[in-house]
């Protein structure tokens, strides 16, 4: 059983990433994790500022490549 979830926002730009995160999240069951994906520059504030306000938890964060990279865990 596969319960990885993956949202690939590359591409996309502010609001979009934040939004497509949200909209998955709300499918996953409270602990469940997503990944998401970006290189817009503005997913480095919005990604954590979302998290922040939803409850969420920000798992981690990979800011080091073109590709950022954050794991989220759904409260």
């Amino acid at each position: 059983m596969n319960n990885e979830h993956i949202l690939d926002a590359t591409g996309l730009l502010c609001p979009l990433p934040v939004l497509k995160a949200r909209k998955r999240l709300q499918s996953l069951n409270s602990g469940e994790v997503l990944t998401v994906q970006a290189d817009d520059p503005a997913a480095i504030i919005d990604v954590p500022h979302f998290c922040a306000e939803a409850g969420h938890e920000l798992v981690s964060s990979d800011l080091e490549n073109p590709v950022q990279v954050y794991v989220i865990r759904k409260k």
